[in-house]
């Protein structure tokens, strides 16, 4: 994983309006041709902040889905944004947990059942400041996305 002090200059990047434009066309197709050579869940994006492969429901279809995050890990938790690269539309992954929070998380080659809850709005705040210690900058998609991101916890399901 990246190490801390290169992850300001790596974020900045990432919130660049180049970036935001040619991201959403080239990270998805990276993304799978990574997975297809290393034959690994693994996301690509795994090297430089903590990842996993969200496995979702089709809020509508009912169909299984599966995408590639970055994660802030908040104990057992896991945090995720549906920043969708600072588009006015949140990505669709987010409709699906509303829809249905009982989803899993393949985090380093491990599937782990976990349910997803909605941050609330009085939680927001100190939300953000944990995201933004895993990602400095975050917050930036929020703003030039000009809606409040949805912010979810995922949390382990025991099994038993």
């Amino acid at each position: 994983m990246l190490p801390s002090p290169l992850r300001r200059p790596v974020a900045w990047v990432s919130r660049t309006r180049l970036f935001r434009g040619v991201g959403p066309r080239v990270m998805p197709p990276l993304e799978r041709i990574t997975r297809a050579v290393t034959r690994r869940e693994t996301p690509l994006s795994g090297a430089i902040v903590p990842s996993l492969v969200l496995h979702t429901t089709g809020a509508r279809s009912g169909e299984p889905r599966s995408t590639q995050l970055m994660y802030c890990p908040d104990g057992a938790d896991m945090l995720v944004t549906g920043s969708n690269f600072a588009r006015e539309r949140h990505p669709a992954w987010t409709a699906n947990l509303l829809a249905r929070p009982d989803a899993a998380a393949t985090v380093r080659g491990r599937r782990i059942e976990v349910r997803a809850t909605l941050v609330a709005e009085h939680e927001r705040e100190q939300t953000w400041v944990l995201l933004e210690r895993n990602w400095p900058g975050y917050r930036g998609y929020e703003r030039s996305a000009g809606r409040d991101l949805r912010i979810f916890r995922l949390t382990p399901v025991d099994g038993d």
